[in-house]
């Protein structure tokens, strides 16, 4: 299977482990994979790419993240145009440049700049305060991806999805009544050991208590879905199994080493949990254990690797 590709970077990312999670979902199986929490879509960009399924829904209930994803599979060309004149305007003064945009977005939440401020980003990560407003800083030792490797992203990504996916703004629950047999969900909420504290990732978080709620009504429903949710880097724990009368299988998944360890001069894996449901697990053994972390350079997507 090839490894997966995103149209952005974008902190906790399932690029690298796409191929790991649809080990789990056997082709021919299911025509539409649903992701409630899109983000960069990478697992659902990798069942298109590799023929698992032929339709994607992407739901976030993060508005100006769709925003984007609206302007990337029927604006590409005006997104591509966009980013390349704020790329382009940085050079003289990157650190005023990225303030100044990110002061922009806040007030006006235009793609574009989304885009940007994601390329500029320290790990990529979305951060925002109190008040609802994109607080990350910049990451000074580069300059973001260049405009023509982004151009390539964007024109694959939409040729692949731009006329097999639906796009939507809506609270997770709210989506339970679009479900409908075809349909494989794959979930990757906001995790409990990264929800907690003063310093927010998230556009919205997901308490652990709503989490279970909103399984349990899948169960209910007999959706078949995977999740992905928390884990541990080294010998530190993020958040607590969950429990098992939800009756899922509980696997461990290797998602490479850390990139806040590394940052603080530290070599760590981490190693995320990864939950399938009884409805899925029945009707898709697992038939490789190859990590897509694995995968060789001929076996990926050609696209250029991040700046």
């Amino acid at each position: 299977m090839n490894c997966a590709l995103q149209p952005f970077q974008y902190q906790g990312s399932k690029r690298v482990l796409a191929s790991r999670i649809l080990e789990h979902v056997p082709k021919g199986r299911f025509d539409e994979v649903l992701e409630p929490f899109a983000g960069s879509a990478a697992v659902s960009l990798a069942a298109i790419a590799n023929g698992v399924v032929s339709r994607a829904w992407l739901n976030d209930i993060n508005e100006p993240l769709m925003r984007l994803w609206r302007a990337i599979v029927s604006e590409t060309e005006s997104l591509i145009a966009e980013y390349t004149a704020l790329w382009d305007q940085q050079l003289d003064d990157p650190a005023s440049h990225f303030l100044r945009v990110r002061d922009d977005f806040n007030r006006t939440q235009q793609p574009a700049e989304l885009l940007y401020l994601l390329a500029r980003s320290v790990k990529g990560a979305v951060r925002y305060n109190i008040a609802g407003e994109f607080n990350q800083s910049a990451d000074h030792r580069r300059l973001g991806t260049k405009p023509q490797t982004t151009a390539a992203r964007l024109r694959r990504i939409s040729g692949l999805i731009g006329s097999r996916c639906t796009l939507t703004s809506l609270n997770c629950i709210d989506l339970l009544e679009h479900y409908r047999e075809g349909q494989l969900w794959y979930l990757d909420p906001p995790y409990e050991g990264t929800s907690e504290g003063p310093n927010g990732r998230y556009y919205r978080s997901m308490p652990r208590t709503q989490l279970i709620e909103f399984l349990e009504q899948l169960r209910a429903s007999g959706v078949p879905f995977v999740l992905s949710y928390d884990g541990f880097t080294g010998d530190r724990q993020y958040g607590t199994p969950l429990p098992d009368e939800l009756g899922l299988l509980h696997h461990y998944v290797d998602a490479g080493i850390s990139s806040t360890s590394s940052l603080q001069q530290r070599r760590e894996i981490t190693t995320e949990s990864l939950y399938v449901s009884p409805e899925l697990a029945a009707a898709a053994p697992v038939l490789s254990r190859t990590s897509s972390a694995g995968c060789s350079e001929d076996a990926q997507l050609k696209l250029p690797a991040y700046a």
